[in-house]
């Protein structure tokens, strides 16, 4: 069989096997060429226009690497791949940003494909020998090959941080993805780490640490997320007959289009603002040593902070759609569950690597709760903010700005 060949320009040559070509053709594969892989993080770093095509398709090749390191069988190594490959099928537009909406409306998140894979890609999976249950829990991590793909050490991470320091240009990204990969077992009790590959994987949890705050948690990129979520509400409440599973199906420019096009004029006017980069400014934006960080310890859903930001419009005399209430949960400590063999016996990761509790402090440092407005009411939410969600103010205030 003759594989088709892609030039990847984070990877290189990319083999795509013969038989996986249908489904790399498919519809639902092919809509991700129109899904940032980063949501909103282009209104930051122009050059974030990537998208979860390519992502799945460089997370397959890098699977297709642990799949001969491990010498799977033919038919294990197919149902890796083909995993690889579909494993962000479920996304909605703008990624992540539609995540939170997801999950509070349609209980569900982008790794619950069984019913697209169903739908979509029942009978090619059958041609192929492919059970989707099997798939399906290689995708959720609930089986016996799941740590490929979703697990500490997994490819689907090694690609996503190389691929998005790549087009951002953020210098933090960097993974030894072949070395780590060449120095992890897999075996029945999940992934073994030789200790040759300490080094590798600690690089990977240092690039995880450094590249949350500079992209997947930049400011600018969370404004235009909440923008995003309160547009799509808005959108929601005055015409369901939209509805949001219909929604979820459209690529960003059919989602970004239907908003600029909405019953609501709130929907409409931050839709236009996103597509002219005209956003919200930081009224608010706290770290631990301002708030009681126990009370937000698991973050705010879109309702909870829905319903806080029209208790600070109110006090600070503004539309509810004029305020912004962001609160991501702490982050929670990288424990690396894996195992590592060295020459005398096996161990936990975190007794040879002293960086890792530095690495989750510094974690929980940049954690931020973030209150944004528009800027002529800047003022005004940050005095409402700070009262009802007892915020101690900076001394500098002036340096949030």
């Amino acid at each position: 069989m003759n594989p088709k060949i892609i030039k990847d320009p984070v990877h290189g040559y990319v083999e795509v096997d013969e038989e996986i070509l249908p489904l790399l053709d498919s519809p639902a594969v092919q809509r991700l060429r129109y899904i940032r892989q980063l949501g909103f993080s282009y209104l930051v770093y122009p050059g974030a226009n990537h998208t979860r095509f390519e992502h799945s398709v460089g997370t397959m090749h890098l699977a297709g690497v642990a799949c001969r390191q491990f010498g799977l069988c033919t038919e294990d190594r197919q149902l890796v791949l083909v995993a690889a490959l579909l494993h962000d099928v479920g996304h909605g537009p703008f990624s992540h940003a539609s995540e939170p909406l997801m999950e509070a409306r349609l209980g569900r998140t982008h790794d619950d494909i069984a019913e697209i894979v169903t739908a979509q890609f029942g009978t090619q999976l059958d041609m192929l020998g492919i059970n989707t249950s099997d798939l399906c829990a290689i995708v959720k991590g609930s089986h016996r090959l799941s740590g490929i793909i979703h697990g500490d050490l997994d490819v689907d991470r090694m690609d996503y941080l190389l691929r998005d320091a790549y087009y951002t240009g953020a210098p933090y990204g960097t993974v030894d993805a072949h070395r780590l990969i060449r120095n992890i077992h897999l075996t029945p009790e999940g992934i073994v780490l030789d200790e040759n590959g300490i080094n590798a994987a600690e690089s990977l949890l240092i690039a995880r640490t450094l590249m949350r705050p500079t992209v997947y948690f930049h400011h600018v990129s969370r404004i235009g997320e909440c923008m995003f979520q309160v547009a799509m509400l808005d959108h929601l409440a005055t015409d369901p007959a939209g509805g949001l599973e219909r929604i979820c199906t459209l690529d960003d420019a059919e989602c970004l289009h239907e908003l600029k096009h909405s019953k609501s004029p709130v929907t409409c006017e931050i839709a236009d603002r996103l597509y002219s980069r005209r956003l919200y400014k930081r009224a608010v934006y706290a770290g631990q040593d301002q708030i009681n960080v126990a009370v937000f310890q698991s973050g705010w859903s879109v309702e909870q902070s829905r319903q806080v930001a029209e208790d600070i419009a109110g006090m600070a005399g503004c539309r509810a759609t004029d305020v912004l209430v962001d609160i991501p949960p702490v982050p929670g400590d990288m424990s690396l569950e894996v195992q590592v063999k060295n020459r005398h016996a096996i161990v936990g990761f975190a007794e040879l690597s002293p960086r890792l509790r530095t690495l989750n402090q510094t974690r929980r440092e940049q954690w931020r709760l973030g209150v944004y407005t528009l800027p002529a009411h800047r003022d005004a939410v940050a005095d409402a903010a700070a009262e009802i969600l007892h915020i101690k103010k900076p001394t500098r205030q002036d340096t949030l700005f």
